[in-house]
């Protein structure tokens, strides 16, 4: 797919990012767009009748487990439905190339990871769908990268139930006829895999789950699992927080931040941008939404690419990494 870079903007950003020693970057939603995902970014982002923000709660998760565990599972799920895009390659290849290079991730798809994105080069800001740790206050344990789908067979996700399989040849109406009454005893002829039903949909009917369907401890016995996800209300995670704080303050220089599909305008993300522009980085902005920008705006020296993340990073990296 051909992009639409300005010519001198491509070898400007070329020529400083060969030269850039330590280099930030701060990615969020939009870097999975191409891979398909859903977002539910933000007020009005909605799953089923719900605000999806009003699910990431401990109060949430406390009043109805079920409901919220539905919920991840079915993004546990779309996530493992998606694939990796070039863009998670990209920077994944820019991280073994560049020394100094670290990732902030505001995502919890897993996709970066899964393009083999060196961990020690990784920062997930907000957790991970598939870390799973025990409610119990007693309880230590937590897993990484349980990427078991459904995780208990109830979250398993619904599929249509058995469908007529119409005779093309019969103008009696007789095949027909059997054929419906064989779909209504489950006696239908096999045919493809039955397609699944989206929950997102709240016309579609999910079943009441109790604690007892749900995941459950495998050391205490006891206790609830929850999703690896920081909550709206929890604290960040300490030692991600430690890890990219001492990496901006560990130098006196930062040379370049990468701002890649998201406005940045958040914080602690956003505070990044500012941080790095005090110790003279220039800002790479890629987004979809040329107004989606950092709340500090940008400089006369600072690059924005507007367009599809997934075509762009490789474009943009090309000169230091190559092609993915």
């Amino acid at each position: 797919m051909a992009t639409l870079i300005p010519p001198a903007d491509l070898e400007s950003f070329a020529t400083y990012l060969k030269s850039s020693d330590r280099i930030l970057a701060l990615v969020g939603a939009g870097l999975s767009a191409s891979s398909g995902l859903p977002t539910f970014r933000g007020a009005g982002g909605l799953w089923r009748s719900h605000e999806a923000t009003s699910l990431a709660t401990p109060e949430a998760f406390e009043e109805n487990p079920g409901l919220v565990w539905q919920f991840y599972s079915y993004r546990r799920h779309m996530a493992l439905q998606a694939k990796p895009n070039k863009a998670h390659f990209a920077l994944a290849e820019l991280a073994r190339k560049k020394k100094n290079f670290i990732t902030l991730s505001q995502n919890v798809d897993g996709l970066s990871q899964r393009a083999g994105h060196p961990s020690s080069k990784l920062h997930l800001l907000h957790g991970n769908l598939f870390d799973v740790r025990c409610t119990s206050f007693y309880c230590q344990y937590s897993e990484k990268d349980n990427f078991t789908d459904p995780i208990v067979p109830a979250l398993d996700i619904p599929k249509e139930g058995p469908q007529p399989n119409p005779s093309v040849t019969d103008k009696t109406g007789e095949e027909a006829t059997t054929a419906l009454y064989d779909a209504m005893r489950n006696n239908a002829p096999p045919r493809a895999e039955p397609r699944e039903l989206d929950i997102s949909d709240d016309r579609v009917e999910l079943p009441h789950l109790g604690v007892e369907d749900l995941p459950r401890c495998p050391k205490c016995k006891t206790g609830l699992l929850r999703p690896g996800i920081i909550w709206f209300g929890e604290m960040l995670n300490e030692k991600t927080m430690s890890a990219v704080e001492g990496f901006v303050d560990e130098s006196k220089t930062i040379d370049l931040i990468l701002v890649i599909g998201t406005g940045a305008k958040v914080y602690p993300a956003a505070g990044y941008v500012d941080r790095a522009r005090s110790k003279g980085a220039r800002v790479a902005v890629i987004n979809m939404d040329r107004n989606d920008r950092p709340s500090g705006g940008l400089m006369t020296k600072d690059w924005f690419f507007e367009g599809d993340a997934g075509v762009i990073i490789p474009e943009i990296l090309k000169p230091v990494i190559g092609d993915v």
